[in-house]
């Protein structure tokens, strides 16, 4: 699974985010994020955590979904 990062960044400023607030809301390591924000495939899981930290559902930040 992929991150969309324009979709990413846009639900980090609705929820007011920066990435270090993500890890820490998320509870991820920041390679971990970092590799989610650059494209880099990640779990489903870690699609959970990201999407679930920011308050919305991981079909609005997955690559590939409009």
């Amino acid at each position: 699974m992929k991150v969309n990062r324009q979709k990413l960044e846009l639900a980090m400023a609705r929820a007011c985010m920066n990435t270090e607030d993500l890890a820490k809301a998320s509870q991820l390591p920041r390679p971990t994020l970092n590799n989610a924000i650059v494209g880099k495939g990640v779990r489903p899981g870690t699609m959970g955590k990201i999407a679930r930290a920011l308050g919305c559902d991981p079909a609005d930040i997955l690559e590939g979904v409009d």
